[in-house]
């Protein structure tokens, strides 16, 4: 069965961007405050990481078949000019095909009829191995679909006052985890993982 994953650097107080959408040049120092080189499918893009780190990047980077992003992020992105760094296929949950772009190609594939169908085409996509979910809104209606299996939470030591919630509008709370499951100290982040425990 495949599962279904979501993870986001997250600052200590719980957001995965600021209110601006923006704040990354701080929850992503850990990217590029190490010696360990993991390159990615994007020409000149290199994580410089810890050895810890890096290992947990190259782990997720086997796990993972496809993800599942919203439109928000590949705009934002310009999708990752053809194709996203983790070199694996993307579904986009939009309500529109964007201009220029096919429904479905070797990168991407745009989903227009919700979350369910895109979960399912992902999984499809993966096979054996995980789909991963973008952070923010797109986590939290898998969450409530029931669809979700595990949370990843790369923490990291700053506090941003507002911004984006890691499961942002989340509808059905609380919502209890098991965990962590697994524990990784990097420099300047803690890798975590939890159990997302089903009802019944």
């Amino acid at each position: 069965m495949t599962k279904v994953t979501t993870g986001a650097t997250m600052s200590l107080d719980g957001y995965i961007a600021d209110a601006s959408h923006g704040g990354f040049e701080y929850l992503f120092q850990w990217y590029n405050n190490g010696d360990v080189e993991t390159p990615t499918a994007t020409p000149g893009m290199t994580m410089r990481t810890s050895a810890a780190s890096a290992k947990h990047l190259r782990d997720l980077t086997e796990r993972t078949g496809a993800l599942v992003v919203g439109r928000r992020l590949f705009d934002m992105t310009h999708g990752w000019g053809g194709r996203h760094p983790m070199d694996v296929p993307v579904v986009v949950v939009t309500h529109t095909v964007p201009d220029g772009w096919e429904r479905e190609s070797d990168s991407f594939v745009f989903v227009t009829d919700g979350i369910e169908h895109a979960i399912d085409k992902a999984k499809a996509i993966a096979g054996s191995k995980e789909v991963g979910v973008n952070g923010g809104t797109i986590a939290a209606q898998v969450l409530e679909a029931g669809l979700l299996d595990e949370v990843h939470v790369d923490l990291v030591p700053v506090l941003l006052g507002d911004g984006i919630p890691f499961f942002a509008g989340l509808k059905i709370t609380p919502v209890q985890l098991d965990g962590p499951t697994r524990v990784v100290e990097g420099n300047g982040v803690t890798h975590l993982a939890y159990g997302v425990r089903k009802a019944g």
